[in-house]
């Protein structure tokens, strides 16, 4: 018997509904990479402090936590489409405006908006893909959705290297406001998930979802799923929206950093596609498990590198494996809630995970500013990691190919 998915009345094929959603991805990841590149070049022309810049991606993770759980409830409410839009829509709009900032306090109230948008819009379109095509081909479409992300770090580092030195980081900014146009396009020509469409009748209370998230029947997948996003998210922020500035921190110029940084990041786009082709031979567990531990290795060592081909190498397989790893845990996340919580579950999920994304920011400022060492930081990161991939391994259950409720 067909399933939804698989009938998909929808009017849109699945590489289409992939294109669409991860565009809308690519510009979430251009405006997240373009940021880490900004602090580096706002330290020089607001002459920052190393816990100023700290705050900058903090206060972008408060608006993440607070889009991903506002949005993610109301996803089950009035759909995937209509929150996908206004999400795309509010980062869009804030990122554009904030090159006109003159202040840090200016600038760091536009970031939350920013990234309440990003927040939101990251599960709820998991989500719409997830329930758009069949489980025998879901957890790749979701994870090469997540490439997408490689995309537009690539496309920021590129942006960055070329525009901010020679004309400024506001230009940079107003570039990361184009999808504000892209994301009316969206609103004539997506569809909504045909699992929802089915469901939308089934109206229930904001508080009826959040209990269930956490009733005995989720109980295990939510820990489960809470303790890994906390910290990927708290390794992620901690070391990526930091690492031009790290590269500054071991002797580089700014033009030097972001080269290396650029080279680094070219490994994100295989580390999805390794991900999207291992996630249905070995499954979720496995991909995500294995990914993680390849994350906390190159942590490791990319803390203590003292040579810049070790830097580099590590920095590299650090890309690799840490998107493969993001890739499978956004079409792990969605896969353990049925249809009428299943953007709520992930959204709180997610919410949950940017409280790490605050902290690990921060971490790095206040360490460095104690004259901690970048090993002692990454060593952190590297152990949060770990911890991270027990929780899957011995909370986690398989997913693969199953039909979502």
């Amino acid at each position: 018997m067909a399933t939804l998915a698989e009938k998909n009345t929808t009017g849109i094929s699945r590489n289409k509904l992939l294109g669409v959603a991860g565009l809308g991805w690519l510009f979430d990841a251009m405006d997240v990479g373009i940021l880490s590149f900004v602090i580096a070049a706002l330290k020089v022309d607001w002459n920052l402090s190393v816990q100023q810049m700290g705050w900058i991606g903090s206060v972008n993770s408060i608006g993440m936590a607070v889009g991903a759980f506002v949005f993610g409830i109301y996803a089950d409410r009035v759909g995937r489409k209509k929150i996908f839009i206004i999400t795309l829509l509010l980062f869009s709009i804030a990122s554009g405006l904030s090159a006109f900032t003159t202040t840090l306090a200016a600038f760091m109230v536009l970031r939350f908006f920013v990234g309440m948008g990003l927040g939101g819009e990251l599960p709820v379109a998991a989500t719409l893909v997830s329930e758009s095509v069949p489980a025998k081909e879901r957890g790749r479409v979701v994870v090469l959705l997540e490439s997408f992300w490689a995309a537009g770090w690539l496309l920021a580092a590129i942006i960055s290297y070329f525009i901010i030195p020679s004309y400024g980081w506001q230009v940079a900014l107003l570039l990361t406001a184009l999808p504000a146009f892209y994301a009316l396009y969206l609103r004539i020509n997506l569809p909504d998930s045909p699992q929802f469409t089915a469901k939308k009748n089934v109206l229930r209370s904001v508080s009826t979802n959040i209990k269930e998230v956490w009733s005995k029947k989720y109980l295990r997948p939510t820990i489960m799923l809470w303790i890994v996003w906390f910290t990927v998210v708290f390794s992620y922020y901690g070391m990526f929206l930091w690492l031009p500035s790290v590269m500054i921190l071991k002797g580089f110029t700014l033009i030097q950093s972001f080269k290396y940084v650029l080279i680094m990041t070219l490994a994100q786009l295989p580390g999805y596609f390794s991900a999207a082709w291992l996630i249905e031979r070995m499954g979720r567990k496995f991909v995500l498990v294995t990914y993680l531990l390849g994350t906390a290795a190159s942590a490791l060592v990319f803390g203590n590198a003292e040579t810049l081909g070790m830097l580099i190498g590590a920095g590299i397989f650090l890309s690799f494996f840490n998107l493969g790893a993001w890739g499978a845990l956004y079409a792990y996340s969605p896969e353990q809630y049925p249809t009428v919580i299943r953007a709520t579950g992930t959204g709180m999920a997610a919410s949950f995970g940017r409280l790490g994304g605050i902290l690990g920011p921060l971490l790095v400022g206040t360490m460095l500013a104690a004259d901690y060492g970048v090993g002692w930081i990454f060593a952190i990161f590297c152990g949060a990691i770990v911890i991270g991939a027990m929780a899957v391994a011995f909370l986690g259950t398989e997913t693969k190919q199953l039909e979502l409720e």
